[in-house]
């Protein structure tokens, strides 16, 4: 057997009063392919950073092979001074390195390398880190949650280019497939230890239920143990004292066990809030169209999705998924086309504006609006305590600032949020962002005893294939077609997967040019107060102008008023065409903020 690439032995750290690892072993032989599974919180980046030699551990050892290259791919990259993401590239480089990777790897996943890497999205900053760390073909690659901010096309190539490789790799993810088509073996973090199996992450769940029902048995038998040493201690005590002291120092030993025993972290409690049935029919779309000056976001597209549909909409970051549901649900007017909603609808919607909250605010605050302690769920106030706990938050937390909050941790308030509102109409984009493993197997029995509607927009192919009734995706040019069936029978009707975006070469001038010419399109890192503000009040405003339009129709409407009132007639002409131009141009400035929203924030 060859000797690991990394070793690390009997790792510990503690942060706080609680020890994060505890004894943790791990070692990581040539071409070996390891997930690393473990609850929010359990320490899993920790021991990535533990093994890429960033962070140091209160005691342990860390070995790596000499010689042998290590590249670490953090959740949040760091750029440094370098000014275009070629030069980044280059820069995690040896001299004996193919110095044409950098540029191929670039291209290969949709940037040109002059892109300002302080300017990226998300999605660009995970794109333009990747190809840092896959340039110099390491030997190991220490990759922490490498799917983030990627459509389904990149993480697709990503696979592909991964499996060609031989370099050993350590994966943090919460793609399921993505883990179940790369890992060979599989390491569990739990409660500070790490236990490892010669599986891959298909072998995972079932292997984890018979050790934690295992465990459940010998904590059952302890439990059994201590009341028959307790009966005999109160009933059994002989005359032989040395015996006696030697059992009740066993007495004693078996109660520190299990006052030290660590049992696993519960399920969350994730429970929709249901309102009255809505119509047989939800939303009936027929021809609709929108563009974006000469870009066609949706054309011709039509639908209808009936009570208990799961809808999964998919599709490149920036291909118009947001306008699609603000078009289907009637959040925003098409250009052509027409968009029914069916009676009695009370919609739900997961708000992916994470930014939007006061970062200052505490998480009781963000769950109540700042108002007492309690919240209504359902229509029925609960305390917010309780509530908490069905979210797997602990009462300590209440008063816990959100930027102080991981990321699963934001993902489960999000949810919160969401759930407690009375709905049978569901819309939620991109659900599964940063939840754990068994928070996802929670979110998705939830989805499948909910009695309304689904919407979703997801990245997650094997989420979609669990969950959805049907996908939408796009075809370019503003095309969509919808397909029975989850993400895999998708493919197999479509015969092909999704188009990737690849890097358009342009030189400095005609970029120059291009953000000139359109300057909301440019990638930004965050939309400035009044870009934010605009994007929560036009809805509101748009809506009013809709009503006042419909109220000046039906002054209209009167086939007399021509002649009873010619003035009138003409003023409420006048007014009724002022109003559309108003709303025609609310409507296209909150379509030119929410692509740029959708292309910052989901890219």
């Amino acid at each position: 057997m060859a000797p690991p690439l990394i070793q690390l032995k009997d790792i510990r750290l503690t942060f706080g009063g609680t020890p994060l690892l505890s004894g943790v072993e791990l070692n990581v032989a040539p071409s070996e392919r390891v997930c690393l599974i473990g609850r929010n919180g359990s320490g899993k980046s920790t021991l990535l950073k533990i093994a890429a030699g960033l962070v140091e551990p209160d005691s342990g050892t860390r070995f790596v092979q000499p010689g042998a290259t290590v590249r670490y791919l953090p959740q949040e990259p760091d750029f440094g001074e370098h000014k275009t993401t070629l030069a980044y590239v280059e820069s995690g480089l040896a001299p004996g390195d193919d110095q044409h990777q950098a540029r191929y790897l670039l291209e290969q996943l949709g940037l040109t390398g002059e892109e300002n890497p302080h300017d990226l999205s998300g999605g660009e900053a995970r794109r333009a880190a990747l190809a840092y760390v896959l340039a110099p073909s390491p030997d190991i690659l220490l990759l922490d949650e490498p799917t983030n901010h990627l459509d389904l096309a990149t993480i697709e190539w990503l696979e592909q280019e991964l499996d060609s490789r031989r370099s050993a790799l350590v994966i943090i993810s919460h793609d399921r497939r993505f883990l179940t088509n790369l890992s060979r073996s599989t390491a569990w973090l739990d409660r500070g230890r790490i236990k490892q199996i010669d599986r891959g992450f298909a072998s995972f769940e079932s292997w984890r239920d018979e050790v934690l029902a295992e465990e459940e048995r010998d904590q059952h038998k302890l439990d059994r143990k201590i009341v028959d040493e307790e009966h005999w201690l109160r009933h059994g005590v002989s005359g032989r004292r040395k015996r006696n002291v030697k059992r009740l120092a066993n007495l004693h030993a078996l109660r520190a066990q299990r006052r030290n025993y660590r049992g696993t972290a519960g399920s969350a409690n994730l429970a929709a809030s249901e309102a009255e049935q809505s119509g047989k029919l939800v939303i009936e779309a027929k021809g609709i169209t929108k563009a974006y000056g000469e870009r066609k976001i949706v054309e011709n597209f039509s639908t209808r999705i009936q009570r208990g549909d799961r809808l999964g909409i998919i599709g490149p970051n920036g291909a118009g998924k947001t306008t699609l549901v603000n078009l289907l649900t009637g959040g925003m007017q098409p250009d052509f086309g027409t968009i029914r909603l069916g009676a009695n609808l009370e919609m739900a919607t997961l708000d992916q504006h994470r930014e939007s909250l006061d970062p200052k605010s505490t998480l009781a605050e963000a769950l109540t609006g700042g108002r007492g302690d309690q919240i209504m769920v359902g229509g029925k106030p609960k305390h917010v305590v309780g509530y908490m706990k069905d979210f797997l938050f602990a009462q300590e937390q209440r008063g816990t600032p959100l930027d102080v909050l991981s990321g699963g941790e934001r993902g489960r308030l999000m949810l919160a949020r969401a759930l407690a509102k009375p709905s049978n109409l569901l819309v939620l984009d991109e659900p599964t962002n940063d939840l754990d493993l068994e928070t996802l197997d929670v979110l998705e029995e939830m989805l499948g005893d909910y009695e309304g509607t689904v919407i979703l927009i997801s990245h997650d192919r094997d989420f979609l294939d669990r969950v959805v009734t049907s996908v939408i995706a796009p075809e370019g040019n503003g095309k969509w077609i919808e397909y029975a069936g989850g993400y895999s029978d998708m493919l197999v009707q479509r015969g092909a997967d999704l188009k990737r975006e690849t890097a358009k070469t342009q030189t400095p001038v005609e970029k120059k040019e291009e953000r000139a010419a359109a300057p909301s399109s440019a990638p930004k890192r965050k939309l400035s107060f009044n870009e934010k503000h605009a994007l929560e009040t036009l809805p509101k405003k748009m809506e009013t102008l809709q009503a006042n339009i419909a109220k000046l129709q039906r002054v209209l409407d009167d086939p007399g008023l021509y002649a009873k009132d010619r003035k009138k007639f003409d003023d409420t002409s006048a007014a009724i065409a002022e109003a559309h131009e108003e709303l025609s141009a609310a409507e296209e400035r909150w379509l030119e903020l929410e692509m740029l929203r959708e292309e910052i924030e989901q890219a």
